[in-house]
């Protein structure tokens, strides 16, 4: 079985790498090459980007999107949805939830992947049933974490109601990660054979297990995985795309992704994260406090940033 690889390029890479600052200008230079790929999807919107283009960029989130779609029709385009929250820090009505996807999908939008901090899914069903209702791709989310209350069984229940609500799909989003190769491997077997369903995975690499983890995931069966570009990947942000492309070439999971136009993107990207240097993490390799204190990926050079402009750096550990 083929895997569909998500780049995260465009959205999580640089919102784990340095603080979501990636602007516009430096996203539509690249654009026709990543269009050409043949990635399953590209995700470019959504998180924190929404926020860190109005607070700190300058930039119409609007603008952004329609930009990229008209730079990039061939691929579809996705973002990461907070549920009810959409892309802010409260919760909004059900009318403000189904006005906002209709004006995302309106503006490009393909797949919409949504979550909820709690796993709670009545906090999904309003945005999951939104996008499903304007023809959009409607990716229901396990938020991955560790506790004596996560079990299997509640990974297992939490799919089933995502399920009865309605999803294309499910990912299983391993924002800090703390996902093992073996417990990945058990967690895509199982729901495998439970349910009929689409799965993606999603980890980050700031442990140094996420390489691991998707190779036990694409053996278990999953269907699609999340990976960056090489040179906007590894600590706090994902696995590199050109390595696995390569690891997966010739067997049965081949990605069918051409390595020398993937080569061609990372060289802009090492040339353009240069610019971001002031916003880069402190981390250098893995850090494995993380599998105790489970912060996500896709908060701590925001975390870092945030504790610098409050001349409060030390504070981190």
């Amino acid at each position: 079985m083929t895997i569909a690889i998500t780049d995260v390029v465009l959205r999580d890479a640089h919102q784990s790498l340095f603080a979501t600052r990636l602007r516009l200008d430096d996203m539509l230079p690249i654009a026709a090459q990543l269009d050409d790929v043949g990635y399953g999807s590209l995700e470019c919107w959504g998180g924190a980007t929404f926020d860190a283009c109005i607070r700190f960029l300058g930039e119409d989130p609007w603008v952004r999107l329609r930009e990229l779609k008209k730079a990039m029709p061939k691929t579809p385009l996705q973002m990461l949805l907070r549920g009810q929250n959409l892309l802010g820090y409260r919760h909004y009505a059900d009318d403000v939830v189904e006005r906002f996807v209709e004006r995302a999908v309106k503006n490009g939008m393909d797949v919409f992947r949504v979550f909820d901090a709690m796993n709670d899914p009545r906090n999904m069903k309003a945005a999951l049933q939104a996008v499903r209702s304007h023809g959009a791709h409607a990716q229901g989310t396990l938020s991955y974490t560790t506790s004596p209350a996560h079990t299997l069984q509640t990974w297992l229940d939490l799919t089933e109601q995502l399920l009865e609500t309605g999803v294309d799909s499910i990912a299983i989003k391993d924002m800090s990660g703390i996902l093992t190769p073996m417990a990945a491997f058990e967690l895509v077997s199982e729901i495998k054979k439970r349910f009929e369903v689409r799965l993606h995975l999603h980890c980050h690499a700031t442990t140094g297990m996420a390489e691991m983890a998707l190779l036990k995931a694409i053996e278990a069966g999953v269907d699609g995985v999340d990976t960056a570009i090489s040179s906007m990947s590894a600590t706090y942000g994902h696995p590199a795309t050109e390595a696995l492309v390569a690891t997966l070439a010739g067997t049965e999971h081949d990605t069918g992704l051409d390595i020398l136009k993937l080569e061609s993107i990372a060289a802009y990207f090492r040339e353009v994260r240069k610019k971001y240097h002031a916003f880069e993490g402190q981390l250098k390799g893995y850090d494995s406090r993380i599998l105790v204190a489970q912060v996500p990926g896709g908060m701590l050079t925001n975390l870092e940033s945030q504790l610098k402009q409050q001349n409060a750096a030390d504070k981190l550990d």
